[in-house]
């Protein structure tokens, strides 16, 4: 059976590759098993794999109508809506790493030997400097390729010679919310970039999807409480956590009072403090 691609290629359907996204986000193998079969009794040649996604998170949903697992399964497309600008995904991902031990800045120049860089992410530690050039993508097939990779590189080393990390150790990354291509990962691996997309490296080697996991934080796009427009006000004035609405005694949700009906504040709440049960690579329908 022929299955129609978001880029518009054909291929043919892959159960396992459905099967890995069910079990990343949390639901059990009998589970996974039935919601397979259900998904391939109505397979038909030509069929979308976002019908299917859709489908199947429906499936997901009304079998366990858990926040936890759903929140795991619809999180690619989550950030996927932290568009059109990329200023709240380079704060989502500082914060990833500030909760791995670093000191974060966030669009920050720095000075090289010939000219001035602004780096997305800058991390610190005692004895390592992390920049992190980001590259986000609305669209999901968009890959990042090796033109990417060449001028990011080309910037690493100007950084380099200007002395910025002077005899700290270098962390030297792209990060993207997508994929990158075959001659951008080749490229990468060879000049010392590290290299970290959505599934990229393999799971359990700090691909993007593994780190946010462990974070235990939660984009506020996840929220099936909010509208489109209700998310896009709140990005709009620099929230991109769940968190950061339960703060201040959710002072940010009764500012938006215009946009926000007061009878829908509680529904947010609860949603919030569900989602965020879900923390660590441990989060499951068992939790």
């Amino acid at each position: 059976m022929q299955v129609t691609k978001m880029d518009g290629t054909q291929e043919e359907f892959d159960a396992s590759k459905l099967y890995g996204s069910l079990e990343r986000s949390g639901a059990d193998e009998t589970t996974i098993d039935s919601i397979i079969n259900h998904i391939e009794s109505e397979l038909h040649d030509g069929i979308t794999t976002t019908h299917i996604y859709k489908r199947a998170f429906k499936l997901l949903d009304k079998k366990l109508h858990t926040p936890e697992v759903n929140f795991r399964y619809s999180l690619r497309r989550a950030i996927s809506e932290f568009g059109p600008s990329g200023f709240p995904f380079e704060k989502f991902v500082g914060e990833v790493f500030r909760l791995k031990g670093y000191t974060i800045e966030v669009g920050k120049k720095l000075k090289g030997r010939c000219v001035s860089h602004e780096m997305d992410v800058i991390g610190k530690t005692e004895d390592e400097i992390f920049t992190a050039e980001l590259k986000f993508h609305n669209k999901l097939t968009i890959k990042t390729d090796l033109k990417v990779t060449l001028y990011v590189r080309a910037r690493f080393d100007d950084l380099i010679a200007g002395g910025f990390y002077g005899d700290k150790k270098q962390r030297l990354a792209i990060i993207t919310n997508t994929k990158f291509s075959s001659n951008a990962i080749a490229y990468g691996e060879c000049a010392g970039i590290e290299l970290i997309g959505w599934n990229y490296p393999r799971k359990g080697r700090g691909n993007l999807h593994d780190l946010i996991i462990e974070s235990g934080i939660h984009p506020l796009t996840c929220l099936s409480s909010l509208t489109k427009k209700q998310k896009q006000h709140f990005l709009n004035q620099g929230v991109v956590l769940c968190q950061e609405l339960m703060d201040n005694d959710a002072r940010l949700i009764h500012e938006a009072g215009h946009l926000v009906p007061k009878n829908k504040k509680q529904k947010i709440f609860d949603e919030i403090n569900l989602v965020r049960k879900c923390v660590g690579p441990q989060c499951s329908i068992n939790r």
